[in-house]
């Protein structure tokens, strides 16, 4: 997708496309809350741009989610484990003068998924699309047109709508006065947005097992397929039509490289500091407090979760409750394990889709867990042989579950540990327990204490009604000027490609 990147930088001067805007290196100082990686982005934008930049993070590590963990002798991607859009990466070293393949290098997956079901059905989804209109028609005995109509159709959701509403705010004026936008918006009742996500694939794909292959998309921004629109069947095109990708190194390797660059680039970190409050007077942002010490500022962006943002750092300010309390989106209970063994069946993306998907989101809903649900596996060590010893593999075990509302989680992660084996063994024909030799866990408790995210809750807020979108918070404060978001909980949404363009539309308002 073509983006208005910043090319190479000189003391004085940022170059975008043809225009040249000139950027005096800044007296002024901002403030990022928080060193998640739509934080350490918009940092990067900062500096690149002349300001003096602090970043205050609560945890001794960057990158929030996007981060590792160690077990033995196994390494873990703690969280985010597709990569898609590395073009958003790209723009980040091209802002700041330097180019991506000295420090960041990735792959294309020829494979994006495998695909299990319990009656023995195995299906690869080929990042080809001849290869994967092929697989289909032998597996699922289905037409490959289905899969050309489903791909084109979230092509063109895409072609009309993807810059518009992923990369510009949808709370300025400015952005529905555009041609692009009036067109985009003729075209809502062709988009499906009034239709749920299940009900346009069903249309489009028919067979059982293909419109939940499809339905599975809502799970990238902790939605349901039975209640999110249409419109989120654009999520494909990012994989089939653009790719999915693996980083050299794993997924941690986006949070290091970018947190290096945010460090040449002279932004300073400060780890284990907890910003307590930000400071305003008479309109105007001033600065923060972290513990009792007060740092002044020009201006500061919050990527911490916009609901503690307002509820522990903006206490006297009238917090949108409205925005606030829509629906949560869905968390994630994760195991991961050291196993003993490697499987030639599994790649790195791997799926076991239970029996009845509508009744696993209904649990959900609910506040519970089904007793068969779908189960993620990814195995980081099919492409980075360094993060299992030889002969074993490392695998990140993950279900969708709801968010933190003071269930009793010891006992349902007990009872889905067991589902979960037995699942396992059902369908890979196996005894998995007694291959795992090292285990941590990850639930929406941890997740909440570690990241900050509100209730555990993975994106911030689920998609689950049509104008779920348009609720998003806004990137800007329009009561304090000089404050900024950006991150999962705000607009355009969860996801590294979507906190990624987070921190650049923070950039453009704050520059228009």
């Amino acid at each position: 997708m073509p983006l208005c990147l910043c090319g190479k930088i000189n003391s004085h001067f940022v170059f975008c496309k043809k225009v040249q805007l000139t950027i005096k290196t800044s007296s002024k100082k901002v403030i990022v809350i928080g060193a998640g990686i739509a934080g350490i982005a918009s940092a990067i934008r900062m500096a690149a741009r002349g300001y003096k930049v602090d970043v205050f993070e609560s945890n001794p590590y960057p990158g929030g989610k996007l981060t590792e963990i160690q077990s033995g002798d196994y390494r873990f991607d703690a969280g985010p484990s597709l990569f898609t859009m590395p073009e958003y990466i790209n723009a980040l070293f091209e802002c700041a003068g330097e180019q991506m393949s000295d420090h960041f290098r990735y792959e294309k997956l020829e494979v994006i998924c495998n695909y299990f079901w319990e009656d023995g059905t195995a299906l690869s989804a080929f990042a080809d699309t001849e290869q994967f209109k092929k697989e289909v028609t032998d597996k699922l005995e289905v037409s490959g047109n289905r899969i050309d109509a489903a791909l084109k159709e979230s092509q063109r959701k895409y072609d009309l709508t993807g810059k518009i509403f992923l990369e510009k705010s949808l709370h300025k004026k400015e952005t529905w006065l555009k041609t692009d936008v009036a067109k985009a918006m003729l075209q809502t009742p062709s988009m499906g947005i009034f239709k749920s996500m299940h009900a346009v694939n069903q249309k489009i794909l028919g067979n059982k097992k293909l419109v939940q292959l499809f339905d599975r998309y809502a799970t990238y921004n902790g939605s349901n397929p039975y209640k999110a629109s249409g419109m989120l069947t654009i999520i494909p095109h990012f994989e089939y039509g653009i790719g999915a990708f693996f980083p050299k190194g794993g997924m941690h390797q986006i949070t290091m490289s970018l947190f290096e660059l945010a460090k040449r680039k002279g932004v300073t970190f400060h780890f284990n500091k907890l910003v307590t409050e930000i400071i305003h007077e008479k309109g105007n942002v001033v600065g923060v407090k972290v513990n009792k010490e007060s740092i002044k500022a020009d201006r500061v962006i919050s990527n911490m979760d916009i609901y503690p943002t307002y509820k522990k750092l903006l206490p006297t300010v009238k917090a949108p409750m409205k925005i606030l309390n829509q629906e949560k989106s869905s968390s994630a209970l994760i195991f991961y394990w050291g196993i003993q063994q490697q499987f030639p069946t599994l790649e790195l993306h791997n799926i076991l889709f239970s029996e009845n998907y509508k009744e696993e989101f209904d649990h959900i809903a609910k506040g519970k867990i089904a007793t068969d649900p779908t189960v993620y596996i990814n195995i980081t060590s099919k492409h980075n042989p360094t993060d299992a010893p030889i002969g074993c593999e490392n695998w990140f075990t993950m279900i969708n579950v709801p968010y933190n509302d003071g269930q009793d989680w010891d006992a349902l992660i007990a009872t889905a540990r067991k589902n979960i084996i037995q699942k396992i063994n059902r369908i890979l024909k196996l005894d998995i327990e007694s291959l795992i030799t090292c285990e941590s866990i990850l639930d929406p408790r941890t997740i909440e204490s570690k990241t900050g995210s509100n209730s555990g809750a993975l994106y911030g807020y689920s998609s689950n009604s049509m104008m779920a979108a348009f609720f998003r918070h806004k990137n800007f404060s329009t009561k304090i000027k000089g404050l900024y978001f950006c991150g999962g909980s705000v607009h355009p949404g969860g996801g590294i490609p979507l906190c990624l363009l987070s921190a650049k539309i923070v950039d453009d308002v704050m520059h228009e």
